[in-house]
């Protein structure tokens, strides 16, 4: 399966894509995944059965899976998203490649992200979604108001994407949601010491979570819809 057939850049020239950068560089943008791969990709998505981001292991997903992240981290693919946020040469930062397939409710807090991103991307995988603003992305205004919407929520459903620059007013989350959420994140990193030092975390935290997950889902339960935290 080519790179080409699952994820183009010339998809994002979609009449229905949104790009801004007031108040910071963003981008949204509508099926940019072919539905003939949509079988493959739920068969392929890594089986977690922890909530959270989790560092990308080839040996986790299947090949379609793996091809749609080879897609993601090309220099072509940087080069189009540095371009529509005004990043210059977008491809010569690291990549950081994590997946999500269950959430709790302590995750979507409001924040920024990392001083050591550059700009993250986020590729969603999801047949159908509740009919429920809980769990859908939105970029805000304000670091304490979840309903200080910039655009329109994102709903997580197949072949939505949304990618922006990490600004220090670069404030986006979701209202609290428990249960299934696919999606692929990429970070475009300010050096490889942040690369290894992320993955690094990373990997602890799914071992943590294996062991004390049931933990992290009580703490979150009753988190308040606009918490946020610091990056």
């Amino acid at each position: 399966m080519s790179a080409a057939v699952l994820l183009d850049p010339a998809r994002l020239d979609r009449p229905d894509t949104t790009v801004q950068h007031a108040p910071f560089p963003f981008m949204v943008a509508h099926g940019q995944l072919p539905d003939e791969v949509r079988g493959d990709l739920d068969r392929d998505f890594p089986h977690y059965a922890s909530a959270g981001f989790f560092p990308y292991d080839p040996n986790d997903c299947g090949p379609s899976v793996n091809a749609l992240i080879e897609d993601m981290i090309t220099p072509a693919f940087a080069s189009a998203v540095g371009k529509r946020l005004g990043i210059d040469n977008l491809g010569q930062y690291p990549t950081l490649v994590t997946l999500c397939r269950l959430l709790n409710k302590r995750h979507g807090t409001i924040h920024t992200d990392s001083k050591s991103k550059v700009a993250t991307a986020l590729i969603y995988l999801n047949a159908q979604w509740p009919d429920t603003s809980d769990g859908c992305l939105r970029f805000l205004h304000k670091i304490d108001d979840i309903d200080s919407v910039v655009t329109p929520e994102l709903a997580p459903l197949y072949g939505e994407f949304a990618v922006f620059k990490r600004c220090e007013n670069s404030f986006h989350g979701h209202l609290p949601y428990e249960g299934e959420r696919r999606v692929i994140q990429v970070a475009w990193l300010t050096s490889e010491a942040e690369k290894l030092r992320k993955t690094k975390r990373g990997k602890f935290s799914r071992v943590f979570k294996k062991l004390f997950g049931s933990l992290d889902t009580k703490l979150g339960a009753g988190r308040d819809r606009n918490a946020s935290h610091p990056d």
